[in-house]
């Protein structure tokens, strides 16, 4: 994975959305930045990004992919390998269902994923240092730069599905604490059921967590 790092930017994940446009190539690349002023969150929601938290989008060829990854539960995917990464480092972050970090009730950050072409675009966005979006930051002294060098080598592993997944529903109990938004509606995750390929069954319906 190539990394570049962009002084202030209105946001990675649109950098790296134009990128692609006039660079047609295989490469997998990654854009970050500690100063993020017009984010993009999920459900069309902004993220502004204080000078010192954490922001990067990058672009993985689908054939790289590990061939058992649902493509609509690619957020859970890439969260949770940096999830695990910091709780191995000791913080206590957890991954709210399907790509939001919290530590305590209080989020920290989230990724967003799309599809476009042959790639899947992520972007990350992790608050170091006090956000006025949110009331969390992370709980542990980490070098950026050094964390997204081990996220990648994590990540070009390439570890299955199947393993992330067994790992991560064993704290998926975690997220029933809360709501999630259907059609802009409030739902409880109290009830939910967490199936195989990350998505959920809710009061009888099932909901992907694409984002």
């Amino acid at each position: 994975m190539k990394l570049i790092y962009l002084d202030e930017i209105l946001s990675t994940h649109t950098y790296i959305k134009e990128y692609i446009k006039t660079n047609i190539n295989k490469n997998n690349i990654c854009f970050y930045t500690f100063n993020q002023t017009n984010g993009i969150g999920s459900q069309d929601n902004k993220w502004q990004g204080k000078d010192g938290n954490l922001f990067f989008s990058f672009k993985i060829n689908l054939e790289n992919l590990p061939k058992d990854l649902p493509l609509q539960s690619a957020s859970i995917y890439f969260s949770y390998i940096l999830c695990e990464l910091l709780q191995n480092k000791y913080s206590k972050v957890y991954l709210k269902w399907p790509n939001d970090f919290y530590i305590g009730n209080n989020k920290i950050g989230g990724t967003i994923t799309n599809k476009i072409n042959d790639y899947l675009l992520c972007g990350i966005g992790l608050n170091i240092i006090k956000n006025d979006d949110f009331d969390g930051i992370l709980d542990i002294k980490i070098n950026k730069e050094e964390l997204l060098k081990k996220y990648f080598c994590l990540l070009e592993n390439y570890p299955s599905w199947k393993q992330i997944f067994s790992k991560y529903k064993l704290e998926f109990h975690r997220s029933k604490n809360y709501n999630i938004n259907i059609n802009n509606s409030k739902i409880s995750l109290k009830d939910a059921i967490l199936n195989e390929d990350g998505s959920l069954n809710i009061n009888n319906k099932k909901v992907y967590s694409l984002r």
